[in-house]
């Protein structure tokens, strides 16, 4: 992040330009919105920059900017659409202390102005760093279309009331009335006014004093394999409710990314043959949180479900008597299938697919080989990776193909997702070869299909040949 976004006040505070054309009405535009003084230097201004200067809305002088014209300024434009005179200007503008910005220019500004959504007081600012203007403005339209053109009034009218819902307890107990606020009682009431919405927020507020603190809560949320846009609508809710996010170490910065930002946020990572979170201790800070009346979100990656330990927490929650509730999250399984451009189970293949895990708490895990190895059967095979010499030889000595086509994706769905394609006989020494320290899904029975790499929806992915791995 070069650009550091803030939101700078200006109200009553000089903010310059240099320019008359074009470039100059359309930064103007913008900046007559706020509460700042504008002053414009220009010797043949825009006939509609006059007009302004005539009606009040800035200040008009008529002659190239000199030293000193930006003194206590708090921003100045260069719009001159001319380097040498935005180069000239620009200097003037940083000896006398004000920011800069040079239109078309990101090289030479202090700062940038973002597109803006405008409900004021409710502002959203969209910057690319300068880098896609037109992705900015693609987004800004978007955004235009879902707020509510009623969303200012709602803000501006709930902010005269921040002092009265003071009363109420801080945290959670705020946050639920200005929810129920801004998404419940306030659009209801808009229709009939300000005076309305007024009566409303008395009445909301009578009500959520009267309200027993809400109960400590468990939400066993699954976090998908890793792409934030996997992630159910209602996992999206709850991490951007949730007092107390305890995640494991699978979890991927973007969704993290999605949690409120004042929320404590526990990593609770787990490492195959490694450094470890204790059961007992996740469970123990678990049900410390919850008794102490938070929302806590266990974010499992995956599906909570699935080879995620979850019956062993949900016991010390009903030994506490805390309440709990599971949201399912896309397992590793279903992501890495659909990146290979295949289906879990096809008639006349298999009607049955079987999900395994390469080790459990003892070791290496075992299993029914013996049906495994029949042809035509197919198994997702988590955390397989360190195991995959004992599933080999378990597989060969029950009779399995040696040429079975097996199929390692690392990272499903992410970034740096990588995909092995090889088969039973190659698999451990292809495993080695590839150097994957992600985390994997391997799957026996099935290999990509062909041109997956072409139709795949994750541009980044990253085939690797068993033959060269080899």
């Amino acid at each position: 992040m070069d650009h550091f976004p803030i939101f700078l006040r200006v109200e009553g505070r000089r903010i310059v330009l240099s320019g008359g054309g074009e470039a100059a009405l359309a930064k103007l535009r913008l900046l007559m919105k706020t509460a700042g003084h504008i002053t414009v230097f220009s010797a043949d201004p825009d006939p509609e920059i006059a007009a302004w200067a005539e009606n009040g809305k800035l200040r008009l002088v008529r002659r190239a900017m000199a030293p000193g014209d930006t003194l206590c300024a708090a921003l100045f434009y260069a719009a001159d659409e001319d380097d040498a005179e935005d180069a000239r200007t620009a200097a003037i503008a940083r000896a006398d202390g004000a920011l800069v910005n040079v239109v078309d220019n990101l090289e030479d500004s202090q700062f940038i102005t973002p597109a803006i959504v405008d409900r004021d007081p409710v502002t959203i600012a969209i910057g690319t760093e300068g880098a896609a203007p037109v992705l900015a403005r693609a987004i800004k339209a978007d955004l235009e279309e879902r707020l509510p053109v009623a969303l200012g009034p709602l803000a501006r009218i709930g902010k005269t009331f921040r002092k009265a819902a003071e009363a109420l307890p801080f945290g959670r107990a705020r946050r639920d009335f200005w929810r129920d606020y801004y998404f419940n009682a306030g659009p209801s009431a808009i229709t009939g006014g300000e005076t309305a919405v007024q009566g409303a927020l008395d009445e909301l507020l009578t009500d959520h004093l009267a309200r027993k603190a809400r109960p400590g809560h468990v939400h066993f949320v699954g976090g998908g394999p890793g792409d934030p846009d996997l992630l159910t609508m209602k996992a999206r809710r709850l991490l951007d409710e949730a007092d107390v996010v305890i995640y494991d170490r699978l979890i991927s910065a973007p969704i993290l990314e999605l949690a409120r930002r004042e929320a404590v946020m526990i990593d609770v990572g787990k490492e195959a043959f490694g450094p470890s979170t204790p059961q007992e201790t996740i469970n123990d800070l678990i049900v410390e949180h919850a008794q102490k009346g938070a929302q806590v979100v266990r974010l499992k990656s995956g599906d909570a479900t699935v080879f995620g330990r979850l019956d062993e927490e949900i016991d010390a929650l009903d030994a506490q008597q805390i309440a709990w509730s599971i949201v399912p999250g896309i397992t590793s399984a279903s992501a890495a299938v659909a990146e290979i451009g295949q289906s879990l189970t096809k008639r006349g293949r298999n009607s049955s697919v079987r999900f395994l895990t390469g080790h459990d708490m003892k070791g290496f895990a075992d299993h029914d080989w013996a049906t495994l190895a029949r042809p035509g059967e197919v198994a997702a095979i988590y955390m397989g990776k360190k195991s995959a010499r004992f599933i080999q030889g378990r597989l060969i000595m029950h009779g399995a193909d040696r040429h079975t086509p097996v199929t390692v994706i690392e990272n499903a769905s992410r970034p740096e997702q990588r995909i092995l394609d090889t088969t039973l006989d190659a698999l451990p020494t292809a495993l080695a070869a590839a150097e994957m320290s992600g985390p994997a899904l391997t799957f026996y029975g099935l290999a990509p299909r062909d041109a997956v790499p072409a139709q795949t929806d994750n541009p980044y992915s990253t085939p690797i040949q068993a033959q060269e791995a080899l």
